[in-house]
């Protein structure tokens, strides 16, 4: 049964038929007549949802092998061709769920659910990705150090700061830059240490720096585990008149020696909420981020002391309880409800029914999208918007961008002629697969904006 549009106590979800593949599986890459009888006992009876295609069928089974019990989505992975397969992993590479899904299946011992060359890949994934982190880590604390001696006040957001909670360890996370909150008298000595560091800026946008490596050459997917030289750092400005400064109540992490300032608690629960409310009220949703916080959460489950401070916290603000309820109910819509009442009886409760309606629709096509996305948020804008929850951007600028996308890769100072020729032409590439993502979308959300609006039309006779 899918969440309903109006709040009521959980439920049992009733049994649904499981949907196979259509069309015949070749012979030479079909898997075992058979899951394990291991396998059939973690399955669990599945709830309803739209109807999906065969590749998304596919990424949603992916996901619900991290539901407890299993639902019985996930016995279609056992139906996967090499190519199906092929096609997943990018998928999993690009959402960040590859090697939590290694992770999660070793802890069950379901790995015999994946073909041996699959195994092979997300294992080798997980070895580079352990080097990498502890090189990601190794440069993170060395940024601090120098930080802590310029007697910066700064905090780190994000990344490394959400395990233990969210993340069961730091190498499982394909983390893809470092995030500090720095008090804007302390921007400048940042930057000039970032510079030192062989960082450029190469951004701002509002009150955010964003900074990359001098590296020469271009980043592209199959480094995503690899140790490289290409790393991005966003500095994020507390301004001295904050109303609420986060600068004020850090706490501190221990590590190789140092003491780390992060945010409490309750600001780094919040800070990840509203990062990952960002991305769902925005073009591209990264799946991982939804199961980090749905960990968050499940681990948080019986600490009323800590809800009740959160509630305090977010109220401060009308439109934050809203965000919060969003992005759970956009979670439980994928993945069935997770969380206590303590959190959702402020938050799940105050989702405006336009918006509940656009999570029943949309949930699926947003969260298991390609990069880079669709355009379907813009559909919850306006769910939102009469309930004065502020959009990132005007519909008609994301539908019609004003800007030229930004440089995929970066100029050197001893750059040939040739390799010119080809940076500009990778340039050009992106350049029109942008236009083509606008036309596509673009014509997407004008069919879907006038179903939407008659489901709201519908939903208002009731």
């Amino acid at each position: 049964m899918r969440p309903s549009l109006h709040p009521r106590p959980q439920e049992a979800p009733p049994a649904v038929r499981i949907g196979l593949p259509r069309g015949p599986v070749p012979i030479d890459s079909r898997p075992a007549s058979h899951p394990s009888p291991h396998f059939s006992r973690l399955l669990h009876i599945a709830w309803d949802r739209p109807s999906l295609s065969r590749e998304k069928k596919t990424r949603e089974a992916l996901l619900l092998i991290f539901c407890d019990p299993i639902p019985k989505e996930c016995l279609r992975l056992w139906l996967l061709t090499n190519s199906e397969w092929h096609q997943a992993l990018h998928w999993l590479d690009t959402s960040g769920l590859a090697l939590y899904l290694l992770d999660r299946l070793e802890q069950l011992d379901l790995c015999s659910i994946l073909p041996t060359f699959v195994l092979a890949r997300l294992r080798r994934n997980l070895a580079d990705n352990t080097v990498r982190t502890a090189a990601l880590m190794s440069e993170w604390a060395a940024m601090q150090r120098s930080f802590q001696s310029a007697g910066l006040s700064y905090a780190t957001l994000k990344g490394f700061s959400l395990w233990p909670d969210s993340v069961p360890r730091p190498e499982f996370r394909s983390q893809l830059d470092f995030d500090f909150l720095v008090a804007e008298n302390s921007a400048p000595q940042a930057r000039r240490i970032l510079e030192a560091l062989n960082y450029r800026l190469r951004a701002i946008g509002g009150r955010s720096w964003e900074f990359i490596t001098n590296h020469p050459g271009r980043w592209s997917l199959d480094d995503l585990y690899k140790a490289t030289q290409h790393r991005v750092v966003e500095l994020h400005l507390e301004s001295a008149a904050a109303p609420d400064p986060l600068l004020h109540r850090l706490d501190h992490r221990d590590f190789h020696g140092l003491r780390l300032p992060v945010l409490c608690p309750v600001d780094l629960f919040l800070g990840q909420a509203l990062h990952l409310y960002k991305h769902i009220s925005g073009q591209f949703t990264r799946t991982a981020h939804l199961i980090e916080f749905r960990r968050h959460v499940i681990a948080r489950s019986h600490d009323l002391a800590f809800w009740r401070q959160l509630r305090a916290l977010a109220e401060r603000n009308r439109c934050k309880p809203i965000a919060l309820g969003v992005v759970t109910l956009f979670i439980a819509r994928l993945m069935g409800d997770f969380a206590p009442p303590a959190f959702t009886s402020w938050t799940v409760d105050r989702v405006p029914l336009p918006a509940r309606l656009w999570i029943e629709t949309y949930a699926h096509d947003s969260a298991l999208a390609d990069a880079p996305g669709t355009k379907l948020h813009l559909l919850l804008q306006q769910a939102l918007d009469p309930s004065g929850v502020s959009a990132q951007r005007s519909i008609h600028q994301a539908l019609i961008p004003r800007r030229l996308p930004i440089a995929i890769a970066v100029a050197h100072p001893t750059e040939s002629f040739v390799a010119r020729i080809l940076r500009n032409a990778r340039q050009l590439r992106f350049v029109l697969s942008r236009v083509r993502f606008h036309l596509v979308e673009d014509l997407l959300y004008l069919r879907e904006s006038r179903r939407f609006r008659k489901s709201l039309a519908r939903l208002a006779e009731r």
